[in-house]
């Protein structure tokens, strides 16, 4: 739990904090978790009035575990029981365990009667299953971005860093979590103790919610040719129905020479084999991370057959789709790969396939 003494301005007299209950889902990393917990309480100590009040919660009430082996002791197990103001769910990536099911069935419970609830990296995914996204505007971490996408219909998906649309707000994680957690900061207790907060943190200029996230290789204006970043921009939104070179360079208004030319010069390669090596490590994030064939894997990543998509695949990774899939099982405590996200079970978006 938190706690704050020192003296200033605060909220009115007889305010109560508020209750805020932070579930941590493994994997997760202490500095993931850290900056949520930074900005709590240094809202606190600056503001000089217990503004928050936090509890930590994992599935079972036990310690969490980090990479490294650094533990972060639960202050309780998160259930039906749990009551607050504020709900956060954070992961950083979509992991099931033994009793993931029953974790759904309580979120969903504890969500639907929580004023704000929240997502943050993979969190989003947890509540997106607790069918707790349907019609919110979500921002979702690019790499998962198409598949969450496809998963979830009735969300509506962006790629900004973070999305707050009513009582519902998402994160896409990392150092985004910052700039979300003081936007919501900002929104309870001003703009000035936000800022005051990034002054604390070495922060220059918090991002605001109209921010897109940053895509490896597509940086910001200035850092590469403008027109290398639409052409990538373009790739990553058209995976399942690639582009040719012709017409990317007609849509970034340039010739395919030029094209070619940047291509060469900033990524070392050719258009059409950067835009397959994408399409083939989409393809290796859906093998280990969801239960589809590996036929409806080539055709959402763009191969015409699954032979061509297997041929493709052994010359990237050096293995075949089906013992990519299986070294991953084998890596990974033989357990299966994520089941399909949508279905009957808790209103999610879509059926099982």
């Amino acid at each position: 739990m938190n706690a704050s003494a020192n003296s200033g301005p605060g909220p009115a007299p007889g305010a109560k904090p508020l209750k805020v209950t932070i579930v941590v889902l493994p994997p997760c990393s202490m500095s993931g978790v850290g900056m949520i917990l930074d900005s709590l309480r240094l809202a606190n100590e600056i503001d000089g009035h217990a503004l928050y009040d936090w509890q930590i919660c994992s599935w079972d009430g036990r310690p969490l575990t980090f990479a490294g082996g650094a533990q972060l002791q639960a202050d309780t197990a998160f259930g039906d029981a749990v009551s607050c103001d504020w709900l956060i769910v954070v992961s950083e990536r979509y992991q099931q365990f033994a009793d993931y099911r029953l974790f759904l069935q309580s979120l969903a419970r504890v969500g639907s009667r929580t004023p704000r609830v929240t997502g943050i990296h993979h969190g989003v995914w947890w509540l997106a299953m607790a069918g707790q996204l349907s019609a919110y505007r979500v921002a979702v971490n690019w790499e998962t971005y198409q598949q969450f996408a496809e998963e979830f219909e009735r969300s509506i998906v962006t790629q900004q860093i973070f999305e707050i649309d009513r009582d519902r707000s998402t994160c896409t994680g990392g150092q985004a979590t910052v700039d979300f957690m003081l936007a919501m900061i900002a929104r309870d207790q001003g703009a000035d103790l936000a800022e005051r907060i990034a002054d604390s943190l070495g922060i220059g200029v918090l991002r605001s919610g109209e921010e897109r996230q940053r895509i490896p290789f597509v940086t910001a204006p200035g850092e590469r040719h403008p027109r290398l970043n639409d052409a990538l921009q373009l790739m990553e939104a058209n995976i399942e129905d690639p582009l040719a070179t012709d017409e990317i360079a007609g849509l970034v208004g340039i010739s395919r020479r030029q094209l070619e030319r940047l291509f060469r010069q900033y990524l070392g390669a050719m258009p059409s084999k950067y835009y397959v090596n994408l399409r083939l490590t989409k393809a290796r994030t859906q093998l280990q991370r969801t239960s589809k064939s590996v036929v409806q894997i080539s055709l959402a990543c763009g191969f015409a057959s699954a032979a061509h998509f297997s041929n493709a695949y052994r010359d990237r990774f050096g293995v075949t789709p089906r013992e990519e899939r299986r070294n991953w099982i084998e890596k990974h405590s033989g357990q299966a790969p994520d089941e399909p996200r949508g279905g009957a079970l808790l209103g999610s978006s879509r059926e099982p396939v």
